[in-house]
């Protein structure tokens, strides 16, 4: 039973995406995006532009000092 060399390099390439993808939703890294793909489906982009990345990121590190959630750090 072998493993060719590309074979093995593709199967530690998916598993090292699959395991940036899982920390980065861990550590909260894709939340803009998913901010975006709610706004965009719950409300009028043109009437209510959502926020920027840096405005998303600054009014949820507000939210989370006003009102403190379980998290580890």
């Amino acid at each position: 039973m072998s493993v060719s060399g590309s074979s093995f390099s593709a199967t530690i390439r998916r598993g090292l995406g699959g395991l940036s993808w899982y920390v980065r939703g861990v550590m909260g890294g894709d939340a803009y995006e998913k901010y975006l793909d709610h706004h965009f489906s719950s409300h009028d982009a043109l009437e209510h532009p959502p926020m920027t990345e840096r405005e998303f990121w600054r009014d949820r590190d507000d939210r989370q000092d006003r009102e403190p959630q379980g998290r580890c750090c």
